[in-house]
């Protein structure tokens, strides 16, 4: 069992972790025509901004309260009213989401009570969905923003109304490390097994990176409101991720339609257990394609192992991620050296490490100097510490800026392992050959070298 140790230092020299608001606001970025909205000042906003437009190379729907220094002593209420009226006027949403943010839970806004106090001023608001999220930005990460905002979307706008559960429907709660082409391919999977599935939230249809027909100012495709409300239908829930446990007990509580929790999906044993299942839920059997995707996995990992086995991986990313890719990486042969996250999570305790650290880029570098680390995983911040340490790098994780296709990066199911063996070998491969590739040089004896 792995030991978690938070790094106490004076700063963060290398930051690893995004903030709660940004997690909050991706999430709401799954749901079909809406609109979310950050509690803050206008640089907290253009922030999280410029850092999806990076990642996702899309037009990203993003709006904020405005806050200045005047409203932020004597309290944002009037802000929040005239962003709601303001964007309700200008883009009709389905529905808005607010994201709190350090400046506004320093100063106490309730937000909760501003909301009820708006609908009590302007009655024509009184059903319209509106959901706010606490994500202050002084605690917690990434991670944390996008659990609680699937929570509170549940709990506000899933219907109380309890029926009887239809075999042939799932409700599918993806973690914030699913990419839309995870989510993708699960549809495509739980399709092959006669299962009809709900994502909350549902980032393919929004940021899978394609030419819409017309402009919108909010978001497009995602989950629609009324797929939402009649979540209570579904036969069974499936969670991916620990942080989605919050999100599916509360479907429960309010639906009474069971879940079941996935830690992983990434990987020969996670995947057999995922398939055995939906096989038994479903009543058919594994689809002769996922077979041969099974073995074409294990030839992977058996070709793989030659290159990612021995290695010793120093890997950074939120909690979920972490366990996920690293242990996955692991069951190949990697030796995982380091191994740092941004918040605590009770998965952290599962990974395959004597230590795992909640700290920065700089916690990693450090320990993967002392600890002979030779291959590095993070997000694209970690690039200029892998040119310092000239190791191979592989990018995994949000934001990716420098590279394209990073919504489409695909890690579930046999396939995506599959495809994850290759391109992790290709890497550590072409590394070798750029720094050991033997020349004409190279095969001389040293006493050969000095005369010429």
């Amino acid at each position: 069992m792995a030991q978690v140790t938070q790094v106490k230092k004076a700063c963060t020299v290398n930051p690893l972790k995004m903030s709660q608001p940004i997690g909050g606001a991706l999430a709401f970025m799954g749901l079909h025509n809406t609109m979310p909205v950050l509690h803050g000042s206008q640089g907290c906003t253009s922030f999280g901004l410029v850092l999806f437009v990076r990642h996702f190379k899309e037009a990203i729907p993003l709006q904020t309260t405005a806050m200045s220094e005047v409203a932020t002593v004597l309290g944002g209420y009037e802000n929040v009213e005239q962003a709601i009226l303001n964007i309700h006027k200008r883009t009709k949403p389905d529905l808005i989401g607010i994201c709190s943010t350090g400046v506004t839970e320093i100063k106490g806004d309730d937000v909760v009570g501003f909301i009820k106090t708006f609908r009590q001023k302007h009655p024509e608001f009184a059903d319209y969905p509106l959901v706010s999220v606490s994500t202050p930005d002084f605690s917690g990460a990434f991670q944390d923003g996008w659990e609680k905002t699937v929570a509170a979307i549940v709990k506000e706008m899933v219907s109380e109304e309890r029926r009887a559960g239809d075999a042939r429907r799932v409700n599918v709660l993806p973690g914030c490390h699913m990419t839309p082409g995870d989510i993708d391919e699960l549809r495509q999977i739980f399709l092959d097994f006669g299962l009809e599935a709900t994502f909350l939230p549902d980032l393919s249809g929004s940021l899978d990176g394609h030419i819409p027909e017309d402009f919108t100012p909010t978001t497009l495709g995602g989950v629609g409101m009324d797929e939402i409300r009649d979540m209570g239908r579904a036969g069974w829930t499936i969670a991916i991720g620990t942080q989605m446990r919050a999100a599916a007990r509360a479907l429960e509580e309010k639906t009474g339609v069971p879940f079941k929790l996935f830690e992983r999906l990434c990987g020969l044993g996670p995947n057999d257990a995922f398939f055995a299942f939906l096989s038994d839920i479903s009543g058919h059997e594994v689809p002769l394609k996922y077979r041969r995707q099974r073995s074409q996995l294990v030839d992977a990992m058996l070709d793989g192992h030659f290159h990612i086995g021995g290695r010793k991986l120093a890997m950074a990313a939120e909690p979920d991620l972490l366990y996920d890719f690293g242990s996955f990486l692991h069951e190949i042969g990697a030796k995982i050296v380091a191994a740092v996250t941004t918040t605590s999570s009770p998965v952290l305790e599962k990974m395959p490490v004597d230590e795992v650290l909640i700290g920065d880029l700089e916690d990693l570098e450090t320990r993967a100097s002392e600890r002979g680390g030779d291959f590095l995983v993070s997000h694209a911040h970690g690039r200029q510490m892998a040119e310092r340490m000239d190791l191979p790098f592989f990018r995994i994780g949000l934001p990716i800026f420098d590279r394209l296709g990073a919504g489409h990066l695909t890690t579930v199911g046999y396939k995506g392992g599959r495809d994850l063996i290759f391109a992790v070998s290709n890497m550590l491969i072409e590394h070798n050959e750029a720094h050991h590739e033997p020349t004409t040089e190279s095969w001389r004896q040293p006493e050969e070298q000095e005369a010429v």
